[in-house]
């Protein structure tokens, strides 16, 4: 495993609830409060104690492998997580459970969120947006999902998304018809507008400033209603039919590539996989790994092995390497969380068909 640096002095409290864990650290005041010793490395791990809160904390504290009994899983996980391996295929290959993965797959999943959040540009967005989704399921093909992504039309930057459940449609059986009642009449129908709202809570959240945009999409009846919704963005929505040419001169082409890549990086976006997601809550996780894999980590065009979408951006000079985007880790109390992603980082993402799935609750670790 690579050892990974701690901070030779704490850069802030770790306790949300002392005065210091938000500002600066010029008036804070703090002690070492001695040593422990660990298995992994680094083996010897620095203490202190907050004079203001009173709480005793250690450099690991600020490691995103706090708390974790295999933290040299994290490096290689986020590779498998993005190379199209399910869960049980990377358990057998490091000969650990298969919630071990999960567990460790989940954490990953909200540093990326907060990553992302933490990265993203902060100024108006000076690219087109192309915007589509990408249609999947959960849990069983009676219940399929649609994630809603925005992607630069010229860094192919993937600025966020937003998920919705659907209602099972296509070509059915008598007897898949008379199935799909009797779940509806157990579990509840989807809203019939949860594109149209989705896709206004992900143009909300990826541009919150007043600003003009240009935005290319499909023909989707749901998008013109969900431009409606966000009056503080002055859209210029222009459509592209789906049945055009999907090349690199189409307006789509963007999101048509991303949309791809997600089919071939994801094991639960296959077509007819048996890796398919039993909640869209740990699919979104995922997808978040995802998303900065492809901003942050890989090149644009993968024979040249270029800029990263990034670097396109003019966000960083270079393309980062896993070990840095895990390099320290990062609060959800340092960052402001948009309201709808703050639903995936503490896995509010309900499942009709699993009413009483995990959520998250913070203690000390992330």
């Amino acid at each position: 495993m690579l050892q990974r640096l701690a901070p030779a002095e704490p850069p802030f409290c770790p306790n949300d609830s002392c005065d210091f864990h938000r500002q600066d650290r010029e008036k804070w005041r703090f002690i070492r409060a001695g040593f422990f010793e660990r298995k992994h490395l680094p083996g010897r791990i620095q203490r202190w104690r907050c004079l203001e809160c009173r709480r005793y904390f250690s450099a690991q504290t600020f490691r995103t492998d706090y708390w974790l009994k295999k933290p040299q899983l994290q490096l290689p996980l986020f590779m498998r997580l993005v190379s199209c391996s399910c869960a049980r295929q990377i358990a057998r290959e490091f000969g650990v459970a298969p919630e071990t993965i999960l567990r460790q797959t989940a954490r990953l999943g909200r540093h990326a969120l907060l990553f992302h959040v933490h990265n993203r540009p902060k100024c108006p967005i000076q690219e087109p947006l192309a915007v589509d989704g990408i249609e999947s399921f959960e849990y069983s093909q009676y219940t399929p999902v649609h994630f809603h992504l925005a992607v630069g039309n010229h860094s192919h930057f993937i600025y966020g998304f937003t998920d919705s459940e659907l209602r099972r449609k296509g070509r059915m059986t008598a007897r898949q018809r008379l199935r799909r009642e009797r779940l509806e009449a157990t579990f509840g129908r989807p809203d019939p507008r949860s594109i149209e709202m989705e896709m206004a809570a992900l143009l909300a959240t990826v541009a919150p400033q007043t600003q003009k945009l240009l935005l290319h999409s499909d023909e989707h009846q749901s998008y013109p209603r969900a431009i409606r919704r966000v009056p503080h963005l002055e859209i210029d929505h222009r459509k592209t039919s789906s049945r055009a040419e999907r090349n690199a001169k189409n307006p789509l082409f963007s999101i048509n590539h991303t949309d791809s890549l997600i089919r071939h990086s994801l094991a639960e976006h296959k077509r007819e996989t048996i890796a398919f997601a039993k909640r869209r809550q740990c699919s979104a996780e995922r997808l978040w790994v995802f998303t900065v894999w492809k901003n942050w980590i890989k090149s644009f065009s993968e024979r040249r092995k270029d800029g990263s979408p990034a670097m396109r951006l003019g966000l960083t000079d270079h393309r980062w390497k896993v070990e840095a985007v895990l390099k320290e880790r990062l609060f959800p109390s340092r960052i402001v969380l948009p309201a709808r992603w703050a639903d995936y980082y503490w896995r509010r993402i309900r499942t009709r068909r699993i009413p009483n799935g995990r959520v998250h609750r913070k203690v000390f670790a992330a």
